[in-house]
């Protein structure tokens, strides 16, 4: 899995890398066939404090191509809401993707 973490108007500090990291961890362990990921953190310059801190990903999947995007006025909480909308859209991908035909009813029995 390729990984790319970068800021806009922020330094992406090792504690930021790290706790970044640790968060995609359960994208992997829920789906391995993951590519490549990109996170972009950025700091925006609203007047008003809310949802300026954002986080946005875009993950590379075998087959398809998913994109989230959060806000909040806490990095470390913008970037744990993007990693819950971006887990459920890769299981959502994993169900589609897995094998759901059965063995027929005749085959069974013999």
């Amino acid at each position: 899995m390729n990984l790319t973490i970068s800021g806009h108007h922020l330094e992406v500090t090792p504690a930021l890398r790290s706790y970044v990291t640790g968060k995609l961890d359960r994208i992997t362990r829920h789906f391995d066939q993951v590519v490549d990921v990109k996170v972009l953190l950025s700091v925006e310059k609203q007047k008003e404090k809310e949802g300026r801190q954002r986080a946005e990903c875009n993950i590379h999947v075998k087959g398809n191509d998913m994109f989230a995007e959060s806000a909040h006025e806490d990095l470390y909480a913008a970037v744990d809401d993007l990693v819950d909308k971006l887990d459920r859209q890769v299981v959502r991908h994993k169900d589609r993707v897995q094998d759901h035909q059965h063995e027929s009813a005749k085959r069974l029995l013999m």
